[in-house]
């Protein structure tokens, strides 16, 4: 799964915000960008295969300024050929990411959008999703992230949205920003760069409102940004790690509806350094995703890319010594199905081992209790079905893994398991 040799990155640009923008952030010093190192080498290092892995990280190097031919054309490729053959097996959010991917810093080919129609395709999606919430009680056919983003795409690259459509939908206590009965802080974030987004093009007269449009999504944004600082960890988190880079771009644009004393950013910034010193972000998108935010950008900077001074150099490594071999140590973990009753087994597994080892023990076990089926998303392996019931979104039904109890943040392909430790996946709603 990694690239055998690094590349060379060199021209890591920050870029200045838009002197219109009510902004408050805080970056990266040059001093401790080499505390960014674990970030891009996880981005250089990794392969490509799905175009919205290509996208997210292809947007997030751009926004940034991380200026790396051989990088770019390896994800230009993979997004590309999504936006030329595959837009209709895309969701809306997919093809979303794309379509900023793409047009993000006017630094790709535009006329890529334009030819194919992707705007165009990317409203006629966005729509469904409206029909879909009309006819199935408010559920779309994703979720309330991906509308995010197609709003947010819309709005940056000139499609055609209603601002009093985006004011019905997006009011803070809809049931599509809760996920398990918590607010996903991730959703509200996305939703606030759209929100954002949607009140400039209101208010510099790019588009039609209504009465209380402007008025509505003002409220909104504001009960957006409370919940997530009800969100703020001790540590300065906002949700946990992964959520936190888009939490913070969030509260970048929006601070005209906080108090200083509500948020230290610094402390933030700091907990997330930290959390990349310990590995936190070893996969592409969560790197990409946490990656402007450290740099004190957002996704509402696409068409406003203007590039300062500052670089950044990855050495190449030296050659990795090969530690003799030792045979493999073995840990004992407790693992359990919960659905309207609870099955459980003991499963041994070897030391290192994830979430999904801990499950493919346990199938190997007994197929009938405790078989499943998954898909590969961008985050890793998505728990589709366990004893052959389906997560559903049109039924807001899916499968939580929990430790000790309690919620897991990383998936079953990243979460490595302890000694003795409760493992549980659990058939829940959202």
């Amino acid at each position: 799964m990694r690239q055998p040799h690094w590349l060379p990155l060199v021209g890591l640009l920050l870029f200045s915000l838009i002197s219109s923008q009510v902004c408050t952030i805080c970056e990266v010093s040059k001093e401790d960008y080499f505390r960014l190192k674990p970030l891009l080498n996880t981005i250089v290092k990794s392969k490509y295969t799905g175009a919205t892995k290509a996208a997210n990280v292809l947007l997030s190097v751009t926004v940034v300024g991380i200026q790396n031919q051989t990088l770019e054309q390896r994800l230009l490729q993979r997004v590309r050929d999504a936006g030329e053959r595959k837009v209709t097996n895309l969701t809306s959010g997919q093809l979303a990411l794309i379509t900023m991917a793409l047009g993000a810093c006017h630094s790709h080919d535009e006329n890529f959008i334009h030819d194919h129609h992707l705007i165009s395709q990317l409203e006629n999606k966005f729509q469904a999703e409206i029909e879909n919430m009309e006819t199935h009680d408010g559920n779309p056919l994703t979720n309330y992230y991906q509308l995010s983003l197609d709003v947010l795409a819309l709005c940056l690259f000139n499609g055609s949205y209603s601002a009093t459509k985006v004011a019905e939908i997006f009011s803070p206590e809809n049931k599509n920003f809760y996920f398990g009965g918590q607010f996903s802080v991730d959703t509200g974030a996305l939703a606030i760069l759209a929100l954002t987004c949607v009140k400039r093009n209101l208010t510099n007269g790019k588009i039609r409102a209504g009465g209380k449009d402007l008025e509505r999504i003002s409220n909104h944004t504001k009960a957006l940004v409370n919940k997530i600082l009800l969100e703020r960890k001790e540590d300065g988190l906002l949700g946990n790690a992964f959520s936190t880079g888009n939490a913070m771009q969030a509260l970048f644009v929006s601070s005209e509806y906080y108090q200083e004393s509500e948020w230290n950013c610094q402390e933030t910034l700091n907990t997330v350094l930290k959390e990349i010193s310990q590995g936190t972000f070893g996969i592409p998108i969560a790197a990409a995703q946490v990656f402007p935010a450290l740099m004190g950008k957002t996704y509402l900077d696409v068409n406003s890319c203007v590039p300062r001074s500052g670089n950044f150099n990855i050495p190449i490594p030296l050659p990795i010594t090969v530690a003799p071999h030792k045979p493999p140590s073995y840990i004992s973990v407790n693992y359990s199905v919960r659905i309207n009753e609870t099955y459980d087994t003991n499963v041994t597994v070897r030391h290192g081992s994830v979430f999904l080892d801990v499950m493919e023990q346990a199938q190997k076990q007994n197929k009938t209790i405790f078989g499943f089926t998954m898909v590969e998303s961008d985050w890793g392996p998505y728990i589709t079905s366990v004893q052959g019931l389906k997560a559903s979104s049109n039924d807001r039904t899916y499968w939580e893994l929990l430790s000790g109890g309690k919620p897991l943040s990383q998936g079953a392909g990243n979460y490595v398991v302890h000694e003795g430790e409760n493992l549980q996946v659990r058939w829940s709603k959202y």
